[in-house]
């Protein structure tokens, strides 16, 4: 199948175990609930061939719009597949009238260079299984996200990603109970952490807080009720976070870059950015 003969067709919930078992062959750690968000907030395409053989995705984030998920199976690699997926999502995204956003990695980044992607900044996954955290105060309250928080905790995440996505937070919340933690001074939210389940390893993001000290008796808190493989996605401009994760044990895995089409500025307040959802979410 040559990049001009590639049929490109929607991702269905149908597809959805050859998707997971796509995630499975490349080692990343999204689940069925995951690819549901895109079906239902977004648009995931799929090329066949029998079977689900490639995929790839995007979501709406008001004035952007986040692409992900660009999969293909080892037997059909080198074909263009890729490509063909990928611009597809950016003529969808421009149709729209959003800015194409992703996160890549180092290989990634010499693709997307060429198209017009410019580098905004990065960030690194942390990873452990086994942790001796690390105490961390701070001169706040720390406790779980309730329903009466929730529209102020959404709207806090809004004002510092720089786009509402409380549909994508409304579902991840919940996943994994011990990491649904907002942090509160004079009845104030000053900062919070959400996480969710996956494939290989808990994912704790976003994390966004006003100081380095807020946003480390949030993973504290959250990391010492947890068991397992940790991921944490953490901004490289957060080095005193980044010394706590290591010091509690976790290990940088990989890097990413945060990457805008025609534009080398995030949306993101990166002052209160700590660690993101994910490269797939933002």
């Amino acid at each position: 199948m040559a990049n001009s003969e590639a049929q490109i067709g929607r991702l269905t919930s149908a597809d959805l175990t050859d998707a997971e078992a796509l995630v499975a062959e490349a080692g990343w750690n999204q689940i069925a609930t995951d690819w549901r968000m895109f079906l239902d907030f977004g648009t995931a395409y799929a090329v066949r061939e029998d079977r689900v053989v490639a995929t790839a995705a995007w979501i709406p984030y008001g004035r952007c719009a986040w692409i992900s998920m660009v999969l293909v199976t080892a037997a059909w690699r080198r074909r263009g597949l890729a490509t063909h997926l990928l611009h597809r999502c950016i003529t969808d995204v421009k149709a729209a009238g959003l800015i194409p956003v992703l996160d890549a990695t180092p290989a990634g980044r010499t693709v997307y260079a060429p198209l017009g992607f410019l580098e905004a900044w990065g960030f690194a996954r942390f990873a452990s299984e086994r942790r001796v955290i690390q105490p961390a105060e701070a001169s706040v309250i720390i406790e779980p996200i309730t329903d009466a928080v929730w529209s102020a905790s959404c709207a806090y995440d809004a004002a510092v990603f720089g786009n509402d996505r409380s549909q994508i937070l409304g579902r991840m919340r919940g996943r994994l109970p011990p990491a649904d933690l907002v942090a509160r001074r004079d009845g104030r939210i000053v900062g919070m952490l959400l996480g969710r389940d996956g494939r290989t390893a808990s994912h704790l993001g976003p994390l966004i807080a006003e100081d380095d000290e807020i946003a480390k008796a949030l993973l504290a808190r959250a990391l010492s009720r947890l068991s397992g493989m940790v991921y944490v996605d953490v901004a490289e401009a957060k080095p005193g976070v980044r010394a706590f994760l290591e010091a509690s044990g976790l290990t940088v895995q990989r890097p990413f870059t945060r990457m805008l089409l025609g534009r080398d500025r995030s949306f993101d307040d990166v002052n209160r950015t700590y660690a993101v959802i994910g490269p797939e979410f933002g």
